[in-house]
């Protein structure tokens, strides 16, 4: 663990970019030899205001970066923080606990919020209204989401008080699930039955895309399913009844269209058309 945790302290950018285009990559090579279900799209096509966003993600991230080093530093020459206040335990306890705790509150509650603040829930919109989910779909978010994201992350690191090496072992992590959950790929619905108590499964998180409520408030974590089963918002659904979208904003040619999902956030709130039955 301690190799583990040096190695992520001065983990360079190329390293972190090898992630995230690996990941696209062996999850969209995945996507066509097991596929959930059988787009009739052309991949390229839609992937294109998908990975725009995720380029615009990875600017944002970067140019903000300052911000979580010296919070991180910081918290841990000031021993600041939940982690830094518990007992003395082995440095892998450490690690997961900080990581735990970043997930909640840099992806959880920060999830979560944004689907009950209306103006958040506008800016949030463009992630959920892709008719066709796959792994490019999975860093789909306004520019103005990254710079929320990335706000609920620093003031985790804050008060959990996680020296960056763990910040970078979350996000690191942080980038894979969320690549895994969002692909098109078909697994043992045992199997993601199992891993969905202790992580975010793949049809756990895919329920969250159905178009009605009261499915897409549910399963808003990221990493650990733990938030979403302590907190009440674990929904389940079967896969073969999960339609994509956002059923107030239907139509998915303008959901397809750069332009247009760039000023989604500025549309207007409009309310659900109504609740399915659990």
């Amino acid at each position: 663990m301690e190799t583990i945790f040096n190695y992520f302290e001065t983990i360079p950018s190329s390293h972190r970019s090898i992630l995230l285009v690996g990941g696209i990559t062996f999850f969209w090579l995945l996507e066509g030899a097991i596929p959930l279900f059988k787009f009739d799209y052309k991949k390229w096509k839609h992937a294109i205001p998908n990975l725009f966003f995720t380029f615009t993600t990875v600017i944002i991230n970067f140019a903000l970066a300052f911000l979580l080093l010296k919070t991180a530093d910081w918290v841990q020459a000031n021993n600041f923080g939940i982690i830094n206040w518990l007992p003395e335990m082995p440095l892998w306890l450490y690690v997961v606990l900080g990581v735990l705790f970043l997930d909640f509150f840099g992806a959880y509650l920060a999830h979560y919020t944004e689907h009950k603040i209306k103006p958040l829930w506008m800016v949030h919109l463009v992630h959920h209204s892709d008719h066709k989910v796959d792994t490019t779909t999975a860093n789909r978010h306004h520019p103005i989401e990254s710079v929320i994201r990335f706000a609920f992350t620093l003031f985790g690191v804050f008060v959990v008080g996680t020296p960056i090496a763990i910040v970078f072992i979350y996000q690191s992590m942080s980038l894979i699930f969320t690549q895994f959950t969002h692909a098109n790929i078909k697994m043992s619905s045992k199997l993601d039955k199992f891993l969905s108590y202790f992580i975010v499964s793949p049809d756990m998180h895919k329920v969250h895309h159905h178009n009605m409520l009261p499915y897409t408030d549910s399963n808003y974590g990221n990493i650990f399913s733990i938030w979403d089963r302590i907190f009440g918002t674990y929904l389940e659904l079967d896969r073969e009844k999960i339609v994509y979208g956002v059923d107030t904003f239907p139509d998915e040619v303008k959901n397809s269209s750069l332009k247009e999902l760039l000023k989604q956030p500025f549309q207007g709130y409009r309310k659900p058309t109504g609740v399915e039955e659990i």
